[in-house]
């Protein structure tokens, strides 16, 4: 059974200390992306309540104002990642670190950007220019500010867009044509969505660790069409790691028995290598873990490894699939392992 389009306050302590009107109006923001083809399945509460308030803000609607005063890119307006986290601080009761502005694109606007309800600004820009906006498709503009209730909109949407493909049908579609297997501990198959960086997880999970791994056992993997592809709680629970409902997991978790060691490797395909902010965020919420910890950035060859050289955090190491049997290592007294 598919997930609810919205965050139950009674089983989300965090959720429930806001407001009851912020809460209402943030589910609101949830059903209304669910409804028009955006996928609610694999993620968690928060990842949710994230997008929903970065929906609100790049079309800005509060408390204050609400979905019939909607604005859209018709109307000059759009947020950068970084106003946006300022709208969310300033209007959803939420604490953001400027700094966060990265996860706004890379996580909270992902599926709205794919499924063309909210545009760049300046398309030509590059991905991470800092005065590169979000805003509403004007489009989808009219459709949103008809919203008043979740039962008599559906059927408007259903008549507007009985022509339009969804996101959340494209990757079912997707999925059921086009999975990436990879076999994990030797005898668990799990099927991956299509997509370049998954590839790439799968070259870590069945060419990294069986070289550098130490055997390894991989004890959490995710993808984008499902956050907890494979999940080892009690394993992960036993060396005290941190809770695996945080958005901040790395893309691979795996544990060496023999060194007690716990590699949290990161897929780059087009963002997110472990620079100096991520390695100090995996290692605050690790900070109670009995094993060492390996921090690695994956590539699929050289030239993507290029883009991002300058961002590599010190202290962790690099392994570029095209080139399997080598690391490079960033500075440090040893080769690979914990510092």
């Amino acid at each position: 059974m598919s997930r609810p389009a919205r965050i139950d306050p009674n089983t989300n302590r965090e959720f429930a200390k806001k407001s009851k009107e912020v809460q209402e109006l943030i589910n609101a923001a949830i059903f209304i992306a669910h409804s028009l083809g955006i996928p609610v399945a694999g993620n968690t509460d928060r990842r949710l309540e994230k997008m929903g308030m970065a929906f609100l803000a790049v079309m800005g609607v509060n408390a204050q104002n609400g979905f019939d005063k909607a604005k859209d890119l018709e109307d000059n307006f759009s947020l950068t990642t970084r106003e946006i986290i300022a709208y969310l601080n300033e209007h959803f009761e939420e604490n953001i670190s400027r700094g966060s502005y990265d996860d706004i694109r890379r996580k909270d606007l992902r599926h709205l950007v794919a499924a063309d309800i909210v545009l760049n600004s300046d398309p030509n820009s590059a991905k991470n220019s800092a005065t590169r906006g979000y805003g509403l498709n004007p489009v989808y503009a009219k459709l949103i500010r008809q919203f008043k209730s979740e039962e008599s909109w559906i059927e408007l949407v259903n008549v507007h867009l009985a022509d339009t493909k969804r996101l959340s049908d494209v990757l079912k579609r997707e999925r059921g044509y086009e999975k990436i297997e990879v076999t994990i501990n030797a005898e668990k198959l799990l099927e991956f969505g299509p997509a370049e960086h998954n590839l790439l997880q799968k070259k870590i999970i069945e060419e990294f660790l069986p070289i550098f791994g130490y055997a390894a056992e991989v004890l959490y993997v995710g993808d984008a069409g499902n956050r907890f592809l494979h999940l080892d709680k009690e394993a992960l629970s036993a060396i005290y790691f941190f809770e695996v409902a945080t958005d901040l997991l790395p893309d691979i978790v795996a544990y060496s028995t023999s060194k007690n060691w716990l590699y949290l490797i990161e897929a780059v395909h087009s963002s997110g290598p472990i620079d100096e902010l991520r390695r100090l965020e995996l290692m605050k919420l690790a900070k109670d873990c009995t094993a060492e910890l390996v921090f690695v950035t994956a590539f699929l060859d050289r030239a993507t490894f290029r883009k991002f050289v300058a961002d590599i955090a010190w202290e962790t190491e690099v392994w570029i699939a095209d080139n399997p049997e080598h690391l490079i290592h960033f500075n440090g007294e040893k080769f690979l392992g914990p510092y």
